[in-house]
């Protein structure tokens, strides 16, 4: 597990989880999360069971969406069966002793916190999701429960490094649409016409631009090492069958 010190404080628990410390094998060895994926659910929950009991919450407590991709933000008040998981890439609460979890394996997870108001948020921020304004709707979830952009803290985690994320010539065309500025994000790839973008850094200037000047990023490239992250891309560039999803989550103590 990896822990952003910027949101190690008194009455916040989190962790950015690897792929180590479960009970799944084979592509999804070991700490696979998801239950969209072709694990068996009684490993996915055991899994999940493990990354609880890190947080040192019942396995119950902790809950994720069925992700789309989206800017879409649930409040959370209870917990809900995974059956019962809405549609939506961000999570708030305010309510102690509930883990938001975000599923990944090469988007940016998102942990939220102030800690003076109570209130703390995750988003899973794929490229689309970010520039569609997940961040943006997660922070605005959070104001309305009473949090400050001068009191949250940010930490993005672990995702797809710059060095292994190369897009094709259509990539960068919104992004450049959106700001000229984003321009910074892409440097130039050995394919012509294609670039290697940076997720990490797009994710963090959007919170910069949004007000929120207490942040950090835990680095670490989900398709370059293998041993600690899942990867999409990696699996796709093997031809595998599926692949494992990493979880990050974060909870106001009970």
């Amino acid at each position: 597990m990896i822990v952003a010190d910027i949101l190690d404080t008194s009455g916040i628990r989190h962790g950015f989880f690897t792929r180590i410390g479960g009970v799944s094998a084979g592509l999804f060895s070991s700490l696979n999360c998801g239950f969209g994926s072709g694990d068996e659910a009684a490993k996915v929950a055991e899994n999940r069971a493990r990354v609880a009991e890190t947080l040192d919450l019942d396995a119950e407590r902790l809950v994720t969406c069925y992700q789309i991709h989206s800017a879409e933000i649930v409040e959370v008040e209870t917990p809900w069966r995974r059956e019962e998981a809405p549609r939506a890439d961000g999570m708030v609460t305010t309510v102690p002793g509930i883990a938001l979890g975000v599923l990944a394996a090469d988007c940016a997870p998102v942990l939220f916190a102030d800690r003076e108001a109570g209130v703390v948020g995750a988003c899973h921020a794929g490229w689309r999701g970010a520039l569609n304004g997940v961040v943006e709707a997660t922070l605005a979830a959070m104001r309305r429960r009473g949090a400050r952009l001068d009191r949250i803290a940010a930490a993005v985690g672990p995702c797809i490094g710059k060095a292994s994320y190369e897009v094709g010539p259509e990539f960068p065309a919104p992004f450049l649409a959106e700001s000229s500025e984003n321009a910074q994000f892409f440097v130039p790839a050995t394919r012509t016409g294609h670039s290697l973008f940076d997720l990490a850094g797009y994710v963090l200037r959007r919170l910069r631009r949004d007000g929120i000047t207490r942040i950090a990023h835990t680095g670490g490239d989900t398709l370059a090492e293998e041993d600690r992250f899942f990867s999409y891309r990696r699996a796709t560039l093997r031809h595998e069958r599926d692949y494992g999803r990493l979880i990050s989550a974060i909870a106001l103590e009970p």
